[in-house]
């Protein structure tokens, strides 16, 4: 059996883009980091500002985002725009061959309108399909893709979507080809059992530990999606996936959170 090649899918919190020098950090640890490579970015907290100048206010259901006609907008400009041509200027500036996408960009993903339900979350997209041909094409000709959290239903209609999700799918659809490996990066060094402690990471979360630390309250709001995310993606083929601070992305680095089934 031929051995894959690797590929890392990496997904930033849109918070790092507002501090420049984590942003910077970051920019310089993913550059260089060796082999292919992924990265889907969020943007929330400039897109909530921005709704707020603008006279929206932001409203968030267990981590996820209602997203009405305005915020739809909102996202776009931000998410689309500012955000994610400022990652890809800012990773040209040091020599990597960033290019910027949103799941509409040749179709690559494709997605459909959440049904209403208990909650209706708007234009908020849940991922149907990915486009991994193109997107190994792109690969192979020496590109970085660079991933915002948006995406389509193929009829014209731009959907929000939660970057976490993107990122688990990008690395579900890519794992047929390569050897996967799914990071998270943000503010924490990993999952954590007292949310004010950083010295609290757990160093391997697997689905028994996960479900009672949320039966505890230790894991809630924003870090269930994330986790769900992870758990799904090593279900569907993923090979690894990490939680943790951008400095994971090192050689030799030990502060993280593996998760495993």
């Amino acid at each position: 059996m031929a051995v894959k090649t690797p590929v890392s899918i990496v997904k930033i919190g849109g918070a790092f883009l507002e501090e420049p020098e984590l942003a910077s950090t970051f920019y310089r640890n993913f550059a260089g980091m060796p082999g292919l490579k992924v990265l889907v970015h969020g943007g929330g907290k400039r897109a909530t500002e921005l709704s707020r100048q603008l006279g929206l206010e932001p409203r968030m259901v267990n981590g996820r985002r209602i997203t009405d006609e305005a915020s739809l907008e909102v996202a776009v400009m931000v998410y689309a725009g500012w955000a994610n041509k400022s990652m890809v200027a800012a990773l040209q500036a040091l020599g990597c061959p960033a290019l910027g996408l949103s799941g509409a960009d040749a179709d690559l993903i494709r997605a459909r309108k959440r049904p209403v339900a208990e909650i209706d979350y708007g234009y908020v997209g849940d991922i149907e399909a990915v486009r991994e041909e193109a997107l190994h094409g792109m690969l192979q000709a020496g590109w970085v893709p660079v991933f915002c959290a948006l995406t389509h239903d193929g009829k014209g209609q731009m959907l929000n979507t939660n970057a976490d999700t993107i990122a688990a799918a990008l690395a579900v659809a890519l794992s047929s080809r390569y050897e996967t490996r799914l990071y998270y990066c943000f503010e924490k060094p990993g999952v954590l059992t007292d949310i004010e402690d950083p010295a609290s990471h757990v160093a391997v979360l697997d689905r028994k530990r996960y479900d009672a630390m949320v039966a505890s309250g230790q894991i809630a709001t924003g870090m269930l999606p994330k986790l769900h995310n992870c758990f799904q993606a090593l279900e569907k083929g993923v090979g690894q996936v990490r939680i943790g601070l951008p400095d994971m992305l090192l050689p030799g680095a030990e502060t993280f959170t593996s998760i495993c089934l």
